[in-house]
Parts: C-alpha cells; structure tokens; sequence
C-alpha cells in the first residue's frame, strides 16, 4: 500500500499518519491494545527516526498503541 502524504504535512503529522495508516493494516479485529513493547520498541523507534530526522529512546510507560505513541514522541528522551 502506498500513502502520499501532503506537502504541508509536519514531520509530526506524518509520523501520525504512518502510526495510524500501520495501526489500521496491523489490527487483528479483535479490540485489545498491545500490552507490551516487546518486539515493537526499536521498529518504532526506527520509524522516528526516518521520519523525523532524529533518535529516541521509546520508554516503558509510552502508549503502545501506535496512534497514541506517534503523539507523545515529542516527549521521548533524543538518544
């Protein structure tokens, strides 16, 4: 799948929009959130780092929904 971001879009906005485009793709229909990073952490990490040009480190207490982790990397410690 191929998603075409606007010009306009902030890095912020685009890393919202992949967070919400990969949450949708990966959903497993059932209603549950992931309880855990494990396995996702530095998959995460990689995608903020491509999309927002810098390195961080994605704490135990972040969201693990995508969509609400890819609002709160602003916050994440720069590694």
């Amino acid at each position: 799948m191929r998603v075409e971001l606007p010009e306009s879009a902030t890095a912020d906005e685009a890393a919202a929009i992949v967070a919400a485009v990969d949450a949708h793709l990966s959903s497993t229909g059932d209603d549950e959130a992931e309880s855990t990073w494990d396995g996702a952490r530095f998959r995460f990490a990689g995608r903020i780092e491509t999309l927002q040009d810098r390195r961080v480190r994605v704490p135990d207490g972040a969201p693990t929904d995508a969509w609400s982790a890819a609002g709160r990397t602003d916050r994440m410690a720069r590694r």
